[in-house]
């Protein structure tokens, strides 16, 4: 698909959908031709149904974008795939295992354009950690620490969504948890399970003591809190020669015996209009920083197992 403008539709609306409208509409490589949400309108303007069928079967549209709540993500990514769209779908790539398994089967038989919309994927002070590992600025790597405060479940700018408060689709692990545990193993390689301990609340999860294991027996802990103290989210790497820290989703430490030091970042910062662009490249067929359906199932399997 060599076009110059590539011909976007929307199915869901919600925070992510409409953030990702609203950037689309601005962007130079995309023209949204139609969103689809059964209770949310499209801006004046932007042409919009309540069917998201319609999307899927719009014979002028190339891609689809779906921020649809995850138990829907693959049946409209697999009918979108065999209507010969590409796809970028907002995680976590689906909550059924099998229905995980056959989005990755099906894109790779027909070969289409799939990608999944994790923030660590592009964020500057992923790449740059990735950078330095590459280099063998760290050292050896020790261990991985992610740690997670919420003063509230759900966050605030998700309370219209009522399906991320539960225990089916929804939870911290899956909304945030996942975005660290795609960088962990897209740095060190994948994770295997070793301990998980849930604490639930009337719906999801309210604490989490997850111990897993990347590449060399690298020891990997993920803890997650429902609590009063300040929303927090931390991604650290411990390495012999210097370790790393991210926190705020975008701000980069490097530790070593004297303390921790802010690492002044060049460039962009990742964003979903970064994001939007890198998968513009992959419809075109180039190579992209986005991460794959492959890859969003490896950490589905893991975040599920959590809750069995």
């Amino acid at each position: 698909m060599n076009q110059q403008v590539i011909r976007l539709g929307i199915i869901g609306l919600g925070a992510m959908g409409s953030e990702m409208l609203g950037i689309a509409t601005g962007h130079p490589e995309f023209e949204t031709v139609l969103t689809a949400d059964p209770v949310r309108l499209a801006p004046d303007g932007v042409p919009h149904t309540p069917d998201a069928q319609r999307v899927i079967d719009h014979p002028d549209i190339d891609a689809v974008y779906i921020a649809s709540p995850p138990s829907t993500h693959a049946g409209y990514a697999v009918q979108a795939m065999k209507a010969g769209k590409a796809v970028f779908c907002e995680k976590p790539l689906a909550i059924d295992l099998d229905e995980g398994a056959e989005m990755v089967s099906v894109a790779a038989e027909l070969g289409s354009v799939n990608a999944l919309n994790f923030v660590l994927s592009d964020r500057a002070a992923a790449v740059e950690v990735g950078r330095a590992l590459r280099a063998g600025e760290a050292g050896t790597v020790l261990g991985v620490e992610v740690r997670l405060l919420f003063p509230e479940w759900p966050r605030a700018f998700q309370r219209a969504a009522g399906w991320v408060a539960g225990r089916e689709q929804g939870g911290f692990l899956r909304e945030v948890a996942s975005h660290f545990l795609f960088l962990t193993d897209r740095l060190l390689g994948p994770l295997t399970r070793s301990h998980a301990q849930i604490t639930y609340g009337p719906a999801a999860e309210t604490a989490a003591d997850v111990l897993l294991t990347a590449a060399d027996a690298v020891p990997v802990r993920v803890s997650g809190q429902v609590a009063a103290g300040p929303e927090s989210y931390e991604w650290t790497l411990y390495g012999s020669r210097a370790s790393y820290r991210i926190t705020e989703w975008g701000r980069l430490f490097e530790g070593d015996g004297s303390g921790w030091r802010e690492v002044t970042l060049d460039g962009p910062r990742g964003d979903e209009q970064t994001r939007l662009t890198e998968f513009a490249r992959a419809v075109r067929g180039e190579q992209t920083t986005l991460a794959d359906f492959s890859a969003g199932l490896r950490v589905q399997r893991l975040i599920e197992g959590f809750h069995l």
